[in-house]
């Protein structure tokens, strides 16, 4: 394993975990986190154990203002995100790649897998949290605050994992410029969905809207009815290593055909 970090030209510096497989068939492995956690998660961590006992590469990395990346959480936005994504994904791996993202972090690996068609041969989304920083707005702000937002620029948000934290108005602004459910989402790669339905944090049917909007003719949703939104018992870990599995196993598939 090698511990780095990386600064993309005009960006904070980017803390990451790479291992190089040894696998020739294997695609990579490169996992996204969500909103305020960082690479040292649980989740991250077990499929990093799990990509090494198969001899297959594997990235994970902490965004701008998380974790150990450099950067003020509250001066990020989903574009610089976004940005960070695809220069840890350009920089930092090769060849065919698995994107793992969880929460915030299956929006953004949906946004990657747009930007980068040729190299995203699958997703595997937990949780994914696509468009939720105009669900908030919307459907959780009253005028109260909005009006504070308008007049301050920043409102803290009540966490059921921990202290308040803040949110910019520049985050809400910019997120409507990278709205996914609205229209149909040019992904044709394989997708798989783990959603748990006690997730009170983004509710399971948000992952039934996404899958209405694929244009990929491969997708299924693996459902936890008794899971949360951490989805980090060993049970959902299980759960989600065999869906990295099936999409490595049909990419390497694919590879024998060629």
């Amino acid at each position: 394993m090698t511990e780095g970090t990386f600064t993309p030209l005009g960006g904070n510096p980017l803390a990451y975990c790479r291992t190089n497989g040894a696998s020739k068939t294997l695609p990579g492995v490169m996992f996204m986190g969500g909103f305020r956690s960082d690479m040292t998660g649980t989740k991250a961590t077990y499929i990093e154990a799990q990509c090494a006992r198969r001899h297959q590469s594997f990235l994970r990395f902490d965004y701008s203002g998380h974790g150990k990346s450099g950067g003020q959480f509250e001066q990020q936005t989903i574009s610089t995100w976004l940005r960070d994504s695809l220069s840890v994904f350009d920089k930092l791996t090769k060849g065919d790649q698995i994107v793992v993202g969880s929460s915030m972090g299956g929006w953004l690996a949906l946004l990657l897998a747009l930007e980068r068609k040729e190299r995203v041969k699958g997703l595997v989304l937990i949780a994914p949290a696509p468009d939720f920083s105009e669900d908030i707005y919307q459907n959780e702000f009253g005028e109260e605050e909005r009006r504070h937002l308008d007049k301050t620029g920043l409102i803290y948000r009540p966490s059921d994992y921990g202290d308040p934290y803040p949110l910019s108005k520049q985050l809400f602004e910019d997120g409507r410029k990278h709205l996914l459910l609205k229209n149909r989402i040019a992904i044709r790669c394989p997708v798989r969905i783990l959603h748990g339905k006690q997730d009170s944090v983004v509710p399971w049917q948000k992952s039934v809207t996404l899958m209405d909007k694929l244009s990929s003719p491969d997708y299924k949703a693996i459902w936890i009815n008794d899971g949360d939104h951490r989805l980090s018992r060993n049970s959902d870990l299980e759960h989600l290593d065999t869906l990295v599995r099936e999409l490595s196993q049909l990419k390497r598939l694919e590879a024998a055909q060629e």
